[in-house]
């Protein structure tokens, strides 16, 4: 992890800067990057909008989460920008969002499939009991 990575929550993150990232990262092909209103949504209603940025400021990644604080996580967004990735940026923003959502919260998400080798490589179990309902 680079140490002049900055990490903080941030519940004013803004549309441009959220779909700017999801742009530099692989995730924007799986978000409605066009549709501002419904990423507005996204971001109004998640309980944890968990942010890393260069030294000079600029967003590169982000977590964003829906919690109960008490006994689940669902980290929905896990973005890097692609020039930054493979220096412990989503390994970091991944213990930091389990850290701010509580030590007694099960952390889920659903993996990208470019990701599907990335998150037990860096210590999350696969799992067979997850169910899903498509979006209409």
């Amino acid at each position: 992890m680079p140490d002049a990575v900055r990490y903080a929550d941030e519940p004013d993150l803004g549309v441009d800067e959220f779909v700017d990232v999801l742009r530099r990262s692989t995730l924007a092909e799986r978000r409605p990057v066009d549709d501002r209103g419904r990423i507005a949504r996204m971001l109004e209603h998640a309980d944890i909008r968990l942010c890393a940025r260069e030294p000079g400021g600029r967003l590169i990644g982000v977590a964003r989460a829906l919690t109960d604080f008490a006994y689940c996580c669902y980290l929905s967004d896990l973005a890097v920008d692609a020039a930054w990735q493979r220096r412990g940026i989503g390994r970091e923003l991944i213990r930091r969002t389990q850290a701010l959502a509580g030590p007694e919260t099960l952390l889920l998400l659903l993996a990208a499939p470019k990701a599907m080798s990335y998150y037990p490589h860096i210590g999350l179990t696969r799992s067979e009991r997850a169910f899903t309902l498509d979006r209409r």
